[in-house]
């Protein structure tokens, strides 16, 4: 179950949706932004059925 999330690039901050699978839980994914092209690190957190809270994260930031 995909679910539309709007997100802000953490590199050049254009914003833009993101369709995150929220069957998988909580999860990390990496997907190019659409307009930089740098790779962005996505934090979701679901319950398998509604989406909490999405982050997003550059290549030299940590995720806990």
């Amino acid at each position: 179950m995909y679910h539309e999330a709007q997100v802000n690039c953490p590199y050049c901050g254009e914003e833009f949706t993101a369709f995150v699978d929220l069957s998988q839980g909580n999860h990390r994914t990496v997907e190019d932004c659409y307009v930089c092209c740098r790779p962005i690190e996505f934090l979701i957190e679901s319950d398998g059925q509604k989406l909490h809270r999405v982050a997003t994260f550059t290549d030299d930031e940590s995720v806990l």
